[in-house]
C-alpha cells in the first residue's frame, strides 16, 4: 500500500542552493563520456595547506575526537575574535564567538534568534538563494534589494533598499564581496548602508564568506561603521580562504546574547562542531599564512585569463572585480544573437553542445522589475588555466557562430 504523507505547510517555503542542480546536469553530462568544463560550483579544485591537514591528523591521534562545547573549543573562539580585531577593528573576545559546521547554518540561526514570523527582512536578489530559502521557511517576509552596474564593478542599488524599508523591516542581510555579482561596496555604500540600519533599528547579518578572496588592497567591514557592531552578526567561514570547502567550519560572530542563544541552536542542532577540524582551524589561523597567498595568487592568475577571454567575445562584457572567484558577464546580445529568451534553454544548449557549464541570473532569484540585462554566472575556484582556456574558446566559437 501506498502511504500518502502530509507534510509540514513550511516544506513549499523551502528552496535549494540551485548551483547543486546545475551540478547534476553536469555531472550526467559528463557520465555520458563528454567533457565538462565546470564554471558552476564555487568549490575549489585546490588542496587544503599541508599544515592544516597535519594538524587535523596530529588532532585525531591525540584523541580530539568527541564532544566539544557546544560553541567550540575555547582555542578557536579566541582565535577567531583576535583575528577579528585585528582585521576589522572589533572589541570581541571569546564570549562574541559560536563556531558553526560551515557557514551556512549562521544564516538559519541568526534568522531564528531575531526574527518572527512575518517580519520583513532586505535581502540581496540576485544573491545566495539560502537567504531567501530560510527567510520564507522561517516564516519570515523576503524583500530583495539588487545590485546595479557602476564604472569598474557592480555595486548594490542601496537606493532601493532604503525604498524597501517600512514599518515592518526588522533585519538587513548584507553579502558585500557578493555571491554571485562580486559586487563590492565603496566606502560610502558602507556609510549609508550603516546609517539605515541604526536609523531604522535593523538587525544586520553580515555575510563575509570571501571577506579574505581580496586580490588587491584589504577587504574592510561594515561592522566598523558607527553603531554596527552592537546589532550584527558576521558570518565567517574557512571554506574559502584556506580551500577547506568539505571541512564544513565557519563561526558566528557578534553580540554576546545573540552568540548565547546561537549556542542553544547548536546544542539543538548538532550538539558541536566536529573536534579535531577546530584544531586544524586553529593551525590554520595562527600558521603559515604563505599557502593563502597561493591560493590568492592561483585564483587571480584564474580570474585574469577568464575576464580576457570572455571580453573578446562578441555579445558579452565583463568587469574585472578585485574581490571573491565569481564572474557575472552580461550576456544580453550573445543570448540575443543566438535566439534565446530564456536562460534554461540558453545554458543547457551551451552544455551539450560546448561542455561549459555555469549558471545563469535566474539561479539566483527570480529578476526584479525593471531588469532588461542578461547575466550568466562563472566560478572559475574549481578549473585550471588549461580547461579554462580551452572551454571559453570552446563558448566564444559557439556564441559567435
Amino acid at each position: 500500500m501506498t502511504h500518502v504523507f502530509t507534510f509540514a505547510d513550511r516544506v513549499a517555503n523551502l528552496g535549494v542552493e540551485t548551483a547543486f542542480v546545475v551540478a547534476g546536469q553536469a555531472a550526467a553530462h559528463a557520465a555520458a563520456g563528454n567533457r565538462v568544463y565546470p564554471f558552476h560550483l564555487g568549490d575549489l579544485n585546490l588542496a587544503t595547506p599541508e599544515h592544516i591537514t597535519e594538524a587535523a591528523c596530529r588532532a585525531i591521534k591525540d584523541g580530539k575526537t568527541g564532544y566539544t562545547a557546544n560553541v567550540g573549543i575555547v582555542e578557536l573562539r579566541e582565535a577567531l575574535a583576535k583575528e577579528f580585531n585585528r582585521t576589522r577593528n572589533t572589541s570581541y573576545s571569546g564570549v562574541n564567538v559560536a563556531v558553526q559546521p560551515g557557514g551556512k547554518p549562521v544564516i538559519s540561526k541568526f534568522l531564528l534568534t531575531v526574527m518572527n514570523p512575518g517580519d520583513e527582512v532586505l535581502y540581496p536578489n540576485p544573491g545566495f538563494p539560502i537567504y531567501e530559502s530560510q527567510i520564507e521557511f522561517h516564516g519570515g517576509v523576503a524583500v530583495p534589494y539588487g545590485t546595479v552596474p557602476g564604472e569598474t564593478n557592480f555595486t548594490f542599488d542601496i537606493n532601493q533598499l532604503e525604498q524597501a524599508i517600512t514599518s515592518k523591516t526588522k533585519i538587513l542581510i548584507v553579502n558585500d564581496l557578493h555571491n554571485p555579482t562580486s559586487a563590492e561596496c565603496s566606502a560610502e555604500d558602507r556609510r549609508r548602508i550603516a546609517e539605515l540600519a541604526v536609523e531604522h533599528n535593523l538587525m544586520v547579518l553580515l555575510d563575509e564568506a570571501y571577506f579574505d578572496i581580496h586580490y588587491d588592497g584589504q577587504s574592510t567591514s561594515i561592522i566598523n561603521e558607527p553603531g554596527m557592531e552592537e546589532r550584527s552578526v558576521v558570518l565567517y567561514t574557512f571554506s574559502k580562504r584556506f580551500a577547506m570547502t568539505g571541512w564544513r567550519l565557519g563561526a558566528a560572530l557578534g553580540p554576546e546574547d545573540i552568540i548565547a542563544i546561537i549556542g542553544k541552536l547548536n546544542v539543538n542542532d548538532e550538539s558541536c562542531t566536529n573536534h579535531f577540524v577546530q584544531w586544524a582551524a586553529l593551525d590554520a589561523l595562527s600558521g603559515d599564512q604563505q599557502p593563502v597567498l597561493d591560493i590568492l595568487d592561483t585564483l587571480k592568475q584564474r580570474r585574469d585569463l577568464c575576464v580576457d577571454m570572455l571580453n573578446d567575445i562578441d555579445g558579452v562584457s565583463c568587469f574585472r572585480p578585485n574581490a571573491t572567484f565569481y564572474l557575472w558577464p552580461d550576456v544580453t546580445e550573445a543570448m540575443t544573437n543566438k535566439g534565446f529568451s530564456t536562460y534554461q534553454d540558453f545554458i543547457e544548449d551551451i552544455l551539450q553542445q560546448t561542455g561549459v557549464s555555469m549558471c545563469a541570473r535566474s539561479h539566483f532569484g527570480t529578476p526584479l522589475p525593471g531588469e532588461s540585462r542578461k547575466y550568466l554566472r562563472l566560478a572559475y575556484s574549481g578549473i585550471e588555466l588549461a580547461a579554462i582556456e580551452e572551454g571559453l574558446a570552446k563558448f566564444k566559437t559557439y556564441l559567435e557562430s
